[in-house]
């Protein structure tokens, strides 16, 4: 990486991709895009960012963040045809994947890496794009410490803290377990909010004063106007969810842990994603717990606040 400012090459204009890569243009770096959906990146070109037709055009870039749906995601952009590893002449010095995929594919693409000289960082993010909005995402790093100390920086523009928790993969367990537990408390807050809705309480009277308990969170706070009012906006979906259970519970068999209560809600999370849900948020698991309960809901159609309040 040359002593001035960094030049940023950033892979996959999704929803959460766009946002981090928005801050990294706000900050003032130098950031070209590349996503599989070209009319993805038009957003982040209107606000000065450079469209290219394929990672491996990135390869001159002094680092390069990535940020894809899986696993088989990860691997085509970085080692497939016309990935980023692929250019014999050039390489960024560094790349910084933000991506939800297994331990095994993370390692096996710091390894092709590696092999180039490059610095290879995992740095997957807790948060949603309203998350990250309001500046309140957080991240967790892993890799060499070297690589870290240079990428912290550039990581500190995607909001308000960073966490370093060792020198291979195990951002991408701290990533892995977040989101079983994010299944779990979802689905647990779904059900919850049904059985007082059972007895007569409003949704909206029984989230505000969980809310304001001590039981109540950040998540359970910018979740409440979707459960109140069935706003299902995607902002994270019943598949990635399920996609992340799996990773979870094929984490734990690797080394024996057993999480009954995460196979359990794979199952409903499945159930949902067979049904037909895949494009809405993942909150729908209320609708499916209601109607098991013999419970049609409509909207309370009443202000919540979500508690992001911008920063």
């Amino acid at each position: 990486m040359t002593d001035t400012t960094p030049t940023v090459g950033w892979i996959g204009a999704g929803r959460m991709g766009t946002q981090l890569a928005t801050r990294l243009l706000n900050a003032g770096y130098d950031v070209a895009v590349y996503n599989r959906t070209r009319a993805k990146v038009q957003p982040l070109v209107d606000l000065g960012a450079t469209a290219v037709d394929a990672p491996v055009e990135l390869a001159g870039r002094d680092v390069v963040f990535s940020m894809v749906s899986a696993s088989h995601d990860l691997e085509q952009v970085m080692t497939g045809d016309g990935g980023l590893l692929t250019d014999p002449d050039r390489a960024p010095s560094f790349i910084g994947d933000a991506s939800t995929v297994s331990l095994e594919m993370s390692a096996a693409i710091r390894a092709a890496a590696a092999a180039r000289g490059v610095g290879f960082l995992a740095t997957p993010v807790s948060g949603n794009p309203k998350v990250i909005a309001a500046g309140k995402l957080t991240v967790a790093a892993s890799g060499p410490r070297e690589v870290y100390d240079a990428l912290e920086p550039l990581l500190q523009t995607w909001g308000r803290g960073v966490t370093y928790v060792g020198d291979a993969e195990q951002a991408r367990i701290v990533k892995i377990a977040h989101n079983v537990y994010l299944g779990i408390v979802a689905q647990s807050l779904a059900e919850i909010t049904i059985l007082a809705q059972a007895h007569g309480v409003t949704r909206a009277d029984f989230l505000s004063f969980l809310n304001d308990s001590v039981m109540g969170s950040d998540f359970s706070r910018y979740k409440s106007p979707a459960l109140v009012n069935l706003d299902f906006a995607a902002t994270f979906t019943p598949v990635l969810l399920q996609k992340d259970l799996d990773l979870g519970l094929a984490a734990a068999a690797s080394v024996g842990a057993v999480l009954p209560v995460t196979s359990v809600t794979r199952n409903l999370v499945a159930q949902e994603v067979g049904a037909g849900n895949t494009e809405q948020d993942f909150a729908t698991l209320i609708l499916t717990v209601a109607r098991g309960s013999g419970m049609a809901l409509t909207p309370e159609n009443v202000p919540v606040d979500d508690g992001l309040g911008a920063v």
